[in-house]
């Protein structure tokens, strides 16, 4: 009685782990277009592959997002160096998010984490780290952080030219 328990119990199991690891055409061709994305955002995010042009490189979003927000991000570039990064969002009348006490306190009482707090900390890793990959994502602000390594590698890509017109988004 036990080697029949023991053997449906691993037919059961073998089962079970064929059909996690199986899967079907169109899962399958939407994990190779995702993974040839990504490596070439990869490819594209690293800074070592050029010197960075000394000066302060902008970018601004064109458009109020859905919240009523919309980006404004510096970062100065001095010996070759990101040594300074401001990363902000501005409403219609060019009033800080991080700022804005009511936004701070009831997103920080929602996800434990408000602009206050986040922003300082994306800019600083970025000042620390030099590369946007490398910038981790803030726990509760994560399409924030996604944003701002986005954006900061278009900075990044800027300084490597010495272009400093200012980047305009059409988000």
């Amino acid at each position: 009685m036990n080697k029949k328990i023991t053997g449906v119990t691993l037919a059961l199991a073998s089962t079970l782990v064929l059909a996690a690891c199986g899967g079907n055409a169109d899962n399958d061709a939407d994990t190779t277009s995702s993974t040839a994305v990504t490596s070439s955002m990869v490819e594209s995010s690293t800074v070592a592959e050029g010197e960075l042009q000394d000066g302060t490189y902008k970018l601004v979003e064109k458009n109020l997002d859905e919240n009523g927000w919309k980006t404004d991000f510096t970062i100065t570039v001095t010996d070759g160096m990101i040594t300074e990064s401001n990363y902000e969002n501005l409403d219609k009348d060019g009033n800080k998010k991080s700022e804005d006490e009511g936004y701070q306190e009831a997103m920080a009482e929602k996800v434990g984490v408000g602009p206050k707090e986040y922003f300082p900390e994306l800019n600083d890793q970025l000042v620390d780290k030099q590369d946007p990959s490398e910038v981790e994502v803030v726990t509760g602000a994560t399409h924030s952080s996604d944003s701002f390594k986005e954006y900061a590698q278009q900075l990044i890509d800027a300084a490597k030219e010495g272009n400093t017109e200012t980047i305009e988004i059409d988000n």
